[in-house]
């Protein structure tokens, strides 16, 4: 689980959001799709509150380590899970 750590893309990421990313990838070993979005959302938020802000490749990014050895089915549920937490986020800003 812990191999997406040595990802090339994961050197160039401040430590603040990696910390972030960590936790919630630790929050979401073992769940399934839909119980991912309280999480994701979680990140988001958390970090928002800290003046953190995610890029939309660090989002990608943390989207590929979630999906990493799930089924197909759980993939497309995170990837709903993900559009439904954009289109909040969208509303909310």
């Amino acid at each position: 689980m812990n191999e997406w750590m040595n990802h090339p893309a994961m050197k160039n990421i401040d430590p603040m959001k990696l910390e972030l990313i960590h936790m919630a990838a630790s929050q979401t070993s073992g769940k399934s799709g839909k119980d991912l979005a309280p999480i994701m959302l979680a990140l988001i938020t958390n970090a928002n509150k800290k003046g953190i802000r995610f890029s939309s490749e660090e989002i990608s990014l943390i989207l590929e380590i979630l999906k990493d050895g799930k089924s197909k089915e759980e993939q497309a549920q995170i990837d709903q899970t993900i559009n439904m937490v954009s289109s909040l986020l969208k509303k909310k800003g």
